[in-house]
Protein backbone atom coordinates (compact mmCIF):
# COMPACT_ATOMS: atom_id res chain seq x y z
CA UNK A 1 0.00 0.00 0.00
CA UNK A 2 1.39 3.42 -0.98
CA UNK A 3 1.31 6.52 1.21
CA UNK A 4 -1.37 8.01 -1.03
CA UNK A 5 -3.56 4.92 -0.51
CA UNK A 6 -2.96 4.69 3.22
CA UNK A 7 -5.96 5.36 5.46
CA UNK A 8 -6.19 8.79 7.09
CA UNK A 9 -4.52 9.15 10.43
CA UNK A 10 -6.56 8.63 13.54
CA UNK A 11 -6.91 11.56 15.87
CA UNK A 12 -3.67 13.18 16.91
CA UNK A 13 -4.71 16.63 18.10
CA UNK A 14 -4.93 16.83 21.89
CA UNK A 15 -8.33 17.39 23.46
CA UNK A 16 -8.54 19.96 26.26
CA UNK A 17 -11.10 18.91 28.87
CA UNK A 18 -13.48 21.51 30.24
CA UNK A 19 -12.05 23.10 33.40
CA UNK A 20 -13.82 22.38 36.66
CA UNK A 21 -16.68 24.78 37.36
CA UNK A 22 -16.84 26.09 33.79
CA UNK A 23 -20.08 27.80 32.72
CA UNK A 24 -22.54 25.75 30.69
CA UNK A 25 -25.22 26.62 28.14
CA UNK A 26 -27.93 26.60 30.81
CA UNK A 27 -25.94 29.07 32.90
CA UNK A 28 -25.70 31.52 29.98
CA UNK A 29 -28.86 31.11 27.91
CA UNK A 30 -31.53 31.58 30.55
CA UNK A 31 -35.24 32.12 30.03
CA UNK A 32 -34.77 35.69 31.23
CA UNK A 33 -32.07 36.33 28.61
CA UNK A 34 -34.18 34.86 25.80
CA UNK A 35 -37.21 36.92 26.84
CA UNK A 36 -35.15 40.12 26.98
CA UNK A 37 -33.43 39.63 23.63
CA UNK A 38 -36.54 38.57 21.72
CA UNK A 39 -39.02 41.02 23.23
CA UNK A 40 -39.18 43.10 20.04
CA UNK A 41 -39.09 40.19 17.58
CA UNK A 42 -42.49 39.36 16.15
CA UNK A 43 -43.16 35.88 14.82
CA UNK A 44 -46.25 33.81 14.24
CA UNK A 45 -44.31 30.55 14.42
CA UNK A 46 -41.65 29.01 16.62
CA UNK A 47 -38.17 27.81 15.82
CA UNK A 48 -35.01 26.99 17.79
CA UNK A 49 -31.26 27.18 17.65
CA UNK A 50 -28.60 24.74 18.88
CA UNK A 51 -25.04 24.65 20.14
CA UNK A 52 -22.42 22.84 18.04
CA UNK A 53 -20.57 21.83 21.18
CA UNK A 54 -23.19 19.18 21.96
CA UNK A 55 -25.95 19.53 19.35
CA UNK A 56 -28.43 20.39 22.12
CA UNK A 57 -31.08 23.09 21.80
CA UNK A 58 -30.14 26.52 23.14
CA UNK A 59 -33.36 28.49 22.86
CA UNK A 60 -36.91 28.51 21.57
CA UNK A 61 -37.36 31.51 19.31
CA UNK A 62 -40.11 33.37 17.46
CA UNK A 63 -40.17 32.62 13.72
CA UNK A 64 -41.09 35.47 11.38
CA UNK A 65 -43.52 35.06 8.49
CA UNK A 66 -43.50 37.19 5.31
CA UNK A 67 -46.17 39.32 6.97
CA UNK A 68 -43.94 39.79 10.01
CA UNK A 69 -41.09 40.93 7.75
CA UNK A 70 -43.35 43.47 6.04
CA UNK A 71 -44.47 44.79 9.44
CA UNK A 72 -40.84 45.09 10.61
CA UNK A 73 -40.05 47.22 7.56
CA UNK A 74 -43.08 49.42 8.23
CA UNK A 75 -41.93 50.05 11.80
CA UNK A 76 -38.36 50.71 10.69
CA UNK A 77 -39.46 53.06 7.91
CA UNK A 78 -41.61 55.10 10.27
CA UNK A 79 -38.75 55.46 12.77
CA UNK A 80 -36.05 56.14 10.18
CA UNK A 81 -37.25 59.63 9.31
CA UNK A 82 -36.72 60.97 12.83
CA UNK A 83 -33.40 59.14 13.07
CA UNK A 84 -32.21 60.70 9.81
CA UNK A 85 -33.03 64.17 11.20
CA UNK A 86 -30.86 63.49 14.25
CA UNK A 87 -27.52 65.32 13.85
CA UNK A 88 -24.71 63.11 12.59
CA UNK A 89 -22.58 63.71 15.68
CA UNK A 90 -25.41 62.45 17.91
CA UNK A 91 -25.84 59.35 15.79
CA UNK A 92 -22.09 58.75 15.89
CA UNK A 93 -22.07 59.16 19.67
CA UNK A 94 -24.30 56.09 19.94
CA UNK A 95 -21.56 54.06 18.25
CA UNK A 96 -18.92 55.33 20.67
CA UNK A 97 -21.06 54.42 23.67
CA UNK A 98 -21.69 51.01 22.09
CA UNK A 99 -17.91 50.57 21.73
CA UNK A 100 -17.46 51.01 25.47
CA UNK A 101 -20.35 48.71 26.36
CA UNK A 102 -19.07 45.91 24.13
CA UNK A 103 -15.62 45.98 25.72
CA UNK A 104 -17.05 46.27 29.22
CA UNK A 105 -19.47 43.36 28.79
CA UNK A 106 -17.53 41.23 26.36
CA UNK A 107 -17.70 38.13 28.59
CA UNK A 108 -21.46 37.93 27.91
CA UNK A 109 -21.15 37.96 24.15
CA UNK A 110 -18.06 35.74 24.08
CA UNK A 111 -20.14 33.05 25.79
CA UNK A 112 -22.92 33.48 23.24
CA UNK A 113 -20.57 33.41 20.26
CA UNK A 114 -18.92 30.25 21.51
CA UNK A 115 -22.22 28.53 22.25
CA UNK A 116 -23.76 29.43 18.89
CA UNK A 117 -20.74 28.83 16.62
CA UNK A 118 -18.61 26.34 18.55
CA UNK A 119 -15.45 28.37 17.96
CA UNK A 120 -12.57 28.74 20.41
CA UNK A 121 -12.80 31.77 22.68
CA UNK A 122 -9.76 33.54 21.24
CA UNK A 123 -11.36 33.36 17.80
CA UNK A 124 -14.59 34.69 19.29
CA UNK A 125 -12.61 37.60 20.67
CA UNK A 126 -11.60 38.54 17.12
CA UNK A 127 -15.23 39.50 16.63
CA UNK A 128 -15.21 41.72 19.72
CA UNK A 129 -12.07 43.42 18.44
CA UNK A 130 -13.50 43.94 14.94
CA UNK A 131 -16.78 45.41 16.19
CA UNK A 132 -15.04 47.73 18.64
CA UNK A 133 -12.69 48.99 15.92
CA UNK A 134 -15.59 49.61 13.50
CA UNK A 135 -17.64 51.39 16.18
CA UNK A 136 -14.70 53.60 17.08
CA UNK A 137 -13.87 54.38 13.46
CA UNK A 138 -17.33 55.35 12.31
CA UNK A 139 -18.05 56.99 15.65
CA UNK A 140 -15.07 59.29 15.03
CA UNK A 141 -15.21 59.65 11.25
CA UNK A 142 -18.90 59.57 10.28
CA UNK A 143 -19.24 63.35 10.33
CA UNK A 144 -16.27 63.76 7.98
CA UNK A 145 -17.47 61.06 5.60
CA UNK A 146 -20.99 62.49 5.41
CA UNK A 147 -20.31 66.23 5.43
CA UNK A 148 -21.41 68.35 2.45
CA UNK A 149 -18.62 68.67 -0.11
CA UNK A 150 -17.87 71.57 -2.44
CA UNK A 151 -16.94 70.83 -6.04
CA UNK A 152 -15.79 72.90 -8.98
CA UNK A 153 -18.82 73.86 -11.03
CA UNK A 154 -19.41 73.87 -14.78
CA UNK A 155 -18.26 77.49 -14.93
CA UNK A 156 -15.78 78.26 -12.12
CA UNK A 157 -16.96 81.01 -9.79
CA UNK A 158 -20.29 81.30 -11.60
CA UNK A 159 -21.45 77.76 -10.76
CA UNK A 160 -21.48 76.75 -7.08
CA UNK A 161 -21.79 72.97 -6.54
CA UNK A 162 -22.44 71.06 -3.30
CA UNK A 163 -22.62 67.29 -2.88
CA UNK A 164 -24.96 66.05 -0.14
CA UNK A 165 -25.31 62.54 1.24
CA UNK A 166 -28.77 61.27 2.19
CA UNK A 167 -29.54 57.96 3.90
CA UNK A 168 -31.09 55.35 1.63
CA UNK A 169 -33.90 54.61 4.08
CA UNK A 170 -34.23 51.07 5.42
CA UNK A 171 -31.31 48.72 4.83
CA UNK A 172 -32.09 45.04 4.60
CA UNK A 173 -29.22 43.01 6.01
CA UNK A 174 -28.80 39.25 5.70
CA UNK A 175 -26.03 38.08 8.02
CA UNK A 176 -24.25 34.69 8.14
CA UNK A 177 -23.60 32.28 10.99
CA UNK A 178 -19.80 32.16 11.00
CA UNK A 179 -19.11 35.60 12.56
CA UNK A 180 -22.44 36.40 14.19
CA UNK A 181 -21.31 39.59 15.96
CA UNK A 182 -18.95 41.18 13.44
CA UNK A 183 -20.89 40.29 10.29
CA UNK A 184 -24.20 41.40 11.77
CA UNK A 185 -23.85 44.54 13.86
CA UNK A 186 -20.38 45.32 12.48
CA UNK A 187 -21.94 45.91 9.06
CA UNK A 188 -24.96 47.71 10.51
CA UNK A 189 -22.99 50.36 12.42
CA UNK A 190 -22.11 52.55 9.41
CA UNK A 191 -25.69 52.22 8.14
CA UNK A 192 -26.97 53.65 11.42
CA UNK A 193 -24.35 56.40 11.43
CA UNK A 194 -25.50 57.39 7.92
CA UNK A 195 -29.07 57.82 9.19
CA UNK A 196 -30.64 54.56 8.03
CA UNK A 197 -32.81 52.06 9.81
CA UNK A 198 -31.92 48.36 9.51
CA UNK A 199 -34.00 45.22 9.25
CA UNK A 200 -31.64 42.32 9.87
CA UNK A 201 -32.09 38.63 9.23
CA UNK A 202 -29.36 36.80 11.14
CA UNK A 203 -28.88 33.08 10.73
CA UNK A 204 -31.30 31.34 13.09
CA UNK A 205 -28.55 29.22 14.66
CA UNK A 206 -26.58 32.33 15.70
CA UNK A 207 -29.30 34.92 16.20
CA UNK A 208 -28.84 35.30 19.97
CA UNK A 209 -25.50 37.01 19.38
CA UNK A 210 -27.05 39.47 16.92
CA UNK A 211 -29.95 40.11 19.28
CA UNK A 212 -27.51 40.76 22.13
CA UNK A 213 -25.77 43.37 19.97
CA UNK A 214 -29.10 45.02 19.17
CA UNK A 215 -29.97 45.11 22.87
CA UNK A 216 -26.65 46.81 23.62
CA UNK A 217 -27.10 49.36 20.83
CA UNK A 218 -30.50 50.29 22.21
CA UNK A 219 -28.89 50.69 25.63
CA UNK A 220 -26.31 52.95 23.98
CA UNK A 221 -29.08 55.23 22.69
CA UNK A 222 -30.21 53.82 19.35
CA UNK A 223 -34.02 54.08 19.03
CA UNK A 224 -35.34 50.52 19.27
CA UNK A 225 -37.62 50.82 16.24
CA UNK A 226 -34.67 51.80 14.04
CA UNK A 227 -33.15 48.30 14.40
CA UNK A 228 -35.54 45.45 13.62
CA UNK A 229 -34.61 41.75 13.65
CA UNK A 230 -36.52 39.02 11.83
CA UNK A 231 -35.83 35.32 12.35
CA UNK A 232 -36.62 32.45 10.06
CA UNK A 233 -35.59 30.08 7.31
CA UNK A 234 -33.34 31.74 4.74
CA UNK A 235 -35.30 30.76 1.59
CA UNK A 236 -38.50 32.09 3.21
CA UNK A 237 -37.42 35.22 5.08
CA UNK A 238 -34.40 36.25 2.99
CA UNK A 239 -36.30 37.07 -0.23
CA UNK A 240 -38.82 39.08 1.80
CA UNK A 241 -36.01 41.21 3.22
CA UNK A 242 -34.74 41.85 -0.30
CA UNK A 243 -38.28 42.61 -1.51
CA UNK A 244 -38.82 45.44 1.00
CA UNK A 245 -35.34 46.95 1.44
CA UNK A 246 -34.06 50.25 0.03
CA UNK A 247 -30.57 48.73 -0.01
CA UNK A 248 -29.38 45.18 0.64
CA UNK A 249 -26.26 44.07 2.50
CA UNK A 250 -25.50 40.35 2.22
CA UNK A 251 -22.68 38.14 3.42
CA UNK A 252 -22.75 34.47 2.51
CA UNK A 253 -22.25 32.00 -0.31
CA UNK A 254 -21.71 33.00 -3.93
CA UNK A 255 -24.72 30.96 -5.03
CA UNK A 256 -27.10 32.75 -2.67
CA UNK A 257 -25.40 36.06 -3.37
CA UNK A 258 -26.33 35.78 -7.04
CA UNK A 259 -29.97 35.26 -6.06
CA UNK A 260 -29.87 38.27 -3.75
CA UNK A 261 -28.30 40.41 -6.47
CA UNK A 262 -30.98 39.36 -8.97
CA UNK A 263 -33.74 40.24 -6.51
CA UNK A 264 -32.22 43.64 -5.78
CA UNK A 265 -31.60 44.35 -9.47
CA UNK A 266 -35.26 43.61 -10.30
CA UNK A 267 -36.21 46.41 -7.90
CA UNK A 268 -33.33 48.72 -8.93
CA UNK A 269 -32.00 48.94 -5.38
CA UNK A 270 -28.33 48.86 -4.47
CA UNK A 271 -26.60 45.83 -3.05
CA UNK A 272 -23.28 44.91 -1.46
CA UNK A 273 -22.16 41.28 -1.38
CA UNK A 274 -19.28 39.64 0.44
CA UNK A 275 -19.24 36.09 -0.87
CA UNK A 276 -17.03 32.99 -0.97
CA UNK A 277 -13.30 32.58 -1.33
CA UNK A 278 -10.64 30.02 -2.11
CA UNK A 279 -7.87 32.10 -0.63
CA UNK A 280 -4.19 31.48 -1.32
CA UNK A 281 -1.06 31.97 0.77
CA UNK A 282 2.27 32.33 -1.07
CA UNK A 283 5.46 31.47 0.83
CA UNK A 284 8.38 32.80 -1.23
CA UNK A 285 11.85 31.26 -1.04
CA UNK A 286 13.21 34.09 1.15
CA UNK A 287 10.43 33.85 3.75
CA UNK A 288 11.13 33.28 7.44
CA UNK A 289 10.07 29.64 7.60
CA UNK A 290 9.23 29.60 11.32
CA UNK A 291 7.13 32.76 11.16
CA UNK A 292 5.42 31.60 7.98
CA UNK A 293 4.51 28.25 9.52
CA UNK A 294 3.05 29.92 12.62
CA UNK A 295 1.18 32.42 10.44
CA UNK A 296 -0.21 29.65 8.25
CA UNK A 297 -1.75 27.96 11.28
CA UNK A 298 -3.59 31.19 12.13
CA UNK A 299 -4.54 31.79 8.50
CA UNK A 300 -5.90 28.28 7.90
CA UNK A 301 -7.49 27.19 11.18
CA UNK A 302 -8.93 30.25 12.94
CA UNK A 303 -12.61 29.62 13.64
CA UNK A 304 -12.02 26.07 12.36
CA UNK A 305 -11.50 27.49 8.87
CA UNK A 306 -15.05 28.86 8.78
CA UNK A 307 -13.88 32.30 7.78
CA UNK A 308 -14.44 33.80 4.34
CA UNK A 309 -10.90 35.19 4.28
CA UNK A 310 -9.08 32.15 5.68
CA UNK A 311 -6.49 30.27 3.60
CA UNK A 312 -7.40 27.03 1.82
CA UNK A 313 -4.56 26.93 -0.76
CA UNK A 314 -0.94 27.06 0.38
CA UNK A 315 1.76 27.64 -2.26
CA UNK A 316 5.33 27.09 -1.01
CA UNK A 317 8.55 27.54 -2.97
CA UNK A 318 10.14 24.16 -3.66
CA UNK A 319 13.46 25.18 -2.08
CA UNK A 320 11.91 25.64 1.36
CA UNK A 321 8.86 23.37 1.09
CA UNK A 322 10.25 20.52 3.19
CA UNK A 323 11.48 22.79 5.98
CA UNK A 324 8.21 24.75 5.98
CA UNK A 325 6.01 21.65 6.01
CA UNK A 326 7.98 20.06 8.85
CA UNK A 327 7.22 23.08 11.03
CA UNK A 328 3.69 23.68 9.76
CA UNK A 329 2.56 20.07 10.18
CA UNK A 330 4.05 19.87 13.67
CA UNK A 331 2.22 23.03 14.72
CA UNK A 332 -1.01 21.79 13.16
CA UNK A 333 -0.86 18.46 14.99
CA UNK A 334 -0.24 20.28 18.27
CA UNK A 335 -3.41 22.40 18.07
CA UNK A 336 -5.62 21.68 21.06
CA UNK A 337 -9.34 21.02 20.51
CA UNK A 338 -11.89 22.10 23.08
CA UNK A 339 -15.66 22.43 23.58
CA UNK A 340 -16.05 24.68 26.59
CA UNK A 341 -16.63 28.33 27.49
CA UNK A 342 -13.33 29.99 28.23
CA UNK A 343 -9.80 30.37 26.93
CA UNK A 344 -7.43 27.42 26.56
CA UNK A 345 -8.44 25.63 23.35
CA UNK A 346 -6.74 26.42 20.03
CA UNK A 347 -9.62 25.32 17.81
CA UNK A 348 -13.28 24.62 18.27
CA UNK A 349 -16.04 22.88 16.36
CA UNK A 350 -17.59 23.16 12.94
CA UNK A 351 -20.99 24.80 13.16
CA UNK A 352 -23.14 21.81 12.22
CA UNK A 353 -23.78 18.66 10.26
CA UNK A 354 -23.76 20.29 6.82
CA UNK A 355 -20.29 21.75 7.33
CA UNK A 356 -18.98 18.48 8.74
CA UNK A 357 -20.37 16.58 5.76
CA UNK A 358 -18.73 18.98 3.29
CA UNK A 359 -15.36 18.80 5.00
CA UNK A 360 -15.51 15.02 5.27
CA UNK A 361 -16.51 14.66 1.60
CA UNK A 362 -13.71 16.92 0.39
CA UNK A 363 -11.04 15.12 2.40
CA UNK A 364 -12.22 11.58 1.68
CA UNK A 365 -12.58 12.25 -2.04
CA UNK A 366 -9.11 13.81 -2.22
CA UNK A 367 -7.53 10.82 -0.45
CA UNK A 368 -9.40 8.38 -2.67
CA UNK A 369 -8.02 10.14 -5.75
CA UNK A 370 -4.42 10.15 -4.53
CA UNK A 371 -3.93 13.02 -2.09
CA UNK A 372 -1.91 12.37 1.05
CA UNK A 373 -2.90 13.46 4.56
CA UNK A 374 0.00 15.13 6.37
CA UNK A 375 -2.04 16.08 9.46
CA UNK A 376 -5.59 15.52 10.67
CA UNK A 377 -8.02 14.16 8.13
CA UNK A 378 -10.56 12.70 10.56
CA UNK A 379 -13.62 13.72 12.54
CA UNK A 380 -13.31 13.89 16.33
CA UNK A 381 -16.61 12.82 17.88
CA UNK A 382 -14.81 12.45 21.20
CA UNK A 383 -14.55 16.26 21.25
CA UNK A 384 -18.08 16.96 19.99
CA UNK A 385 -20.52 15.92 17.27
CA UNK A 386 -19.12 18.30 14.62
CA UNK A 387 -15.41 18.44 15.37
CA UNK A 388 -12.92 17.74 12.58
CA UNK A 389 -9.17 17.83 13.04
CA UNK A 390 -7.14 20.59 11.40
CA UNK A 391 -6.07 18.95 8.16
CA UNK A 392 -3.15 19.40 5.76
CA UNK A 393 -3.34 17.68 2.36
CA UNK A 394 -0.50 17.14 -0.13
CA UNK A 395 -0.80 15.97 -3.72
CA UNK A 396 -4.13 17.70 -4.35
CA UNK A 397 -5.04 18.32 -7.98
CA UNK A 398 -8.06 18.80 -10.20
CA UNK A 399 -10.70 17.42 -10.42
CA UNK A 400 -10.67 16.93 -6.62
CA UNK A 401 -13.39 19.13 -5.10
CA UNK A 402 -11.02 20.40 -2.42
CA UNK A 403 -8.81 21.79 -5.19
CA UNK A 404 -11.34 24.32 -6.51
CA UNK A 405 -14.45 24.40 -4.31
CA UNK A 406 -14.65 26.40 -1.10
CA UNK A 407 -14.40 23.90 1.77
CA UNK A 408 -15.08 26.39 4.58
CA UNK A 409 -13.51 24.18 7.18
CA UNK A 410 -10.12 23.34 8.76
CA UNK A 411 -8.57 21.96 5.56
CA UNK A 412 -5.66 23.35 3.53
CA UNK A 413 -4.01 21.92 0.40
CA UNK A 414 -0.26 22.36 -0.12
CA UNK A 415 1.28 23.03 -3.56
CA UNK A 416 4.92 23.58 -4.52
CA UNK A 417 6.10 26.16 -7.04
CA UNK A 418 9.43 26.97 -8.67
CA UNK A 419 9.05 30.62 -9.71
CA UNK A 420 7.31 33.73 -8.51
CA UNK A 421 5.42 34.03 -11.80
CA UNK A 422 4.12 30.47 -11.45
CA UNK A 423 2.91 31.13 -7.91
CA UNK A 424 1.04 34.28 -8.93
CA UNK A 425 -0.60 32.61 -11.91
CA UNK A 426 -1.74 29.62 -9.87
CA UNK A 427 -3.01 31.79 -7.02
CA UNK A 428 -5.06 33.83 -9.52
CA UNK A 429 -6.40 30.73 -11.32
CA UNK A 430 -9.72 30.70 -9.45
CA UNK A 431 -13.10 32.35 -9.96
CA UNK A 432 -12.78 33.76 -6.45
CA UNK A 433 -10.88 36.87 -5.40
CA UNK A 434 -11.43 37.71 -1.74
CA UNK A 435 -8.17 37.54 0.22
CA UNK A 436 -4.57 36.38 -0.16
CA UNK A 437 -1.32 36.32 1.79
CA UNK A 438 2.33 36.74 0.80
CA UNK A 439 5.33 35.83 2.96
CA UNK A 440 8.80 37.26 2.26
CA UNK A 441 11.58 39.10 4.07
CA UNK A 442 11.74 41.64 1.23
CA UNK A 443 9.00 44.23 1.83
CA UNK A 444 9.30 45.76 -1.64
CA UNK A 445 9.04 42.35 -3.27
CA UNK A 446 6.04 41.50 -1.12
CA UNK A 447 4.20 44.64 -2.19
CA UNK A 448 5.03 43.96 -5.86
CA UNK A 449 3.66 40.42 -5.67
CA UNK A 450 0.61 41.61 -3.73
CA UNK A 451 -0.25 44.13 -6.45
CA UNK A 452 -0.41 41.30 -9.01
CA UNK A 453 -2.84 39.16 -7.01
CA UNK A 454 -6.48 39.55 -8.02
CA UNK A 455 -8.00 39.70 -4.55
CA UNK A 456 -9.71 42.52 -2.71
CA UNK A 457 -7.27 42.31 0.20
CA UNK A 458 -3.68 41.06 0.42
CA UNK A 459 -1.71 40.61 3.64
CA UNK A 460 2.08 40.55 3.71
CA UNK A 461 3.59 38.35 6.43
CA UNK A 462 0.20 37.65 8.01
CA UNK A 463 -2.91 35.76 6.95
CA UNK A 464 -5.93 38.04 7.10
CA UNK A 465 -6.06 40.22 10.22
CA UNK A 466 -4.00 43.28 9.14
CA UNK A 467 -6.06 44.08 6.05
CA UNK A 468 -9.40 43.34 7.69
CA UNK A 469 -8.49 45.27 10.82
CA UNK A 470 -7.40 48.36 8.88
CA UNK A 471 -10.89 49.82 8.88
CA UNK A 472 -9.98 53.07 7.13
CA UNK A 473 -9.25 50.96 4.02
CA UNK A 474 -11.89 49.13 1.95
CA UNK A 475 -12.43 45.39 2.33
CA UNK A 476 -14.28 43.15 -0.14
CA UNK A 477 -13.97 40.75 -3.02
CA UNK A 478 -13.20 40.68 -6.72
CA UNK A 479 -14.70 38.29 -9.29
CA UNK A 480 -17.09 35.74 -7.74
CA UNK A 481 -16.21 36.91 -4.24
CA UNK A 482 -18.63 39.80 -4.31
CA UNK A 483 -19.58 43.38 -5.04
CA UNK A 484 -18.95 46.51 -3.02
CA UNK A 485 -16.82 47.05 0.04
CA UNK A 486 -17.11 47.33 3.80
CA UNK A 487 -14.91 49.64 5.91
CA UNK A 488 -13.52 53.07 5.10
CA UNK A 489 -15.43 55.67 3.12
CA UNK A 490 -16.98 53.06 0.83
CA UNK A 491 -18.31 51.17 3.85
CA UNK A 492 -20.51 54.09 4.90
CA UNK A 493 -21.15 55.95 1.63
CA UNK A 494 -22.71 52.83 0.12
CA UNK A 495 -25.56 53.35 2.59
CA UNK A 496 -26.23 56.83 1.18
CA UNK A 497 -27.62 58.44 -1.95
CA UNK A 498 -25.47 61.22 -3.44
CA UNK A 499 -27.24 64.45 -4.38
CA UNK A 500 -25.62 67.23 -6.41
CA UNK A 501 -26.96 70.76 -5.94
CA UNK A 502 -25.68 73.27 -8.50
CA UNK A 503 -26.40 76.99 -8.05
CA UNK A 504 -25.83 79.06 -11.19
CA UNK A 505 -25.03 82.68 -10.40
CA UNK A 506 -25.02 85.91 -12.48
CA UNK A 507 -25.00 84.40 -15.99
CA UNK A 508 -27.10 81.52 -17.33
CA UNK A 509 -25.76 78.43 -19.07
CA UNK A 510 -27.07 79.77 -22.35
CA UNK A 511 -26.45 82.62 -24.84
CA UNK A 512 -26.59 85.97 -22.99
CA UNK A 513 -25.27 89.54 -23.09
CA UNK A 514 -26.47 89.88 -26.68
CA UNK A 515 -24.67 86.75 -27.98
CA UNK A 516 -26.25 84.75 -30.76
CA UNK A 517 -25.94 80.95 -30.75
CA UNK A 518 -22.80 80.88 -32.90
CA UNK A 519 -21.03 83.51 -30.81
CA UNK A 520 -21.97 81.68 -27.61
CA UNK A 521 -20.63 78.38 -28.97
CA UNK A 522 -17.33 80.03 -29.95
CA UNK A 523 -17.08 81.70 -26.53
CA UNK A 524 -17.63 78.39 -24.73
CA UNK A 525 -15.06 76.63 -26.91
CA UNK A 526 -12.42 79.25 -26.04
CA UNK A 527 -13.37 78.98 -22.37
CA UNK A 528 -12.94 75.19 -22.40
CA UNK A 529 -9.47 75.54 -23.90
CA UNK A 530 -8.52 78.07 -21.21
CA UNK A 531 -9.82 75.83 -18.42
CA UNK A 532 -7.60 73.00 -19.68
CA UNK A 533 -4.61 75.34 -20.02
CA UNK A 534 -5.06 76.53 -16.41
CA UNK A 535 -5.42 72.89 -15.27
CA UNK A 536 -8.97 73.09 -13.97
CA UNK A 537 -10.39 69.65 -13.27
Amino acid sequence: MTDAQAPAQTGTNPLVPAPAGVRTASDVVTLELIARLTRDVTGSGRTANHTPFTGDKLADLPESTPEDVAAAFERARAAQQDWARTPVRERAAVLLRFHDLVLRRQAEVLDLIQLETGKARLHAHEEVQAVAVAARHYGRRASAYLRPRRHTGAIPVLTKVTELRHPRGVVGQIAPWNYPLELSVGDALPAFAAGNAVVMKPDTETCLTALWARDLLVEAGLPAEVFQVVIGDGPVVGPEVVRHADYVSFTGSTRTGREVAQGAAARLVGVSLELGGKNAMLVLEDADVDKAAAGAVRACFSSAGQLCISVERLYVHEKIADAFLERFVARTRALRLGAFLGYGADMGSLVGRRQLDTVTRHVEEAVAKGARVLAGGVARPDAGPYFFEPTVLDGVQAPMAVCTEETFGPVVSVYRFSSEQEAIERANATPYGLNSSVWTKDARRGRAVAARLRTGTVNINEGYAPAYGSVQAPMGGMKDSGLGRRHGSEGILKYTEAQTIAHQRVLPMAPSLGMDDETYAAFMSRSLRLLKAFRFR
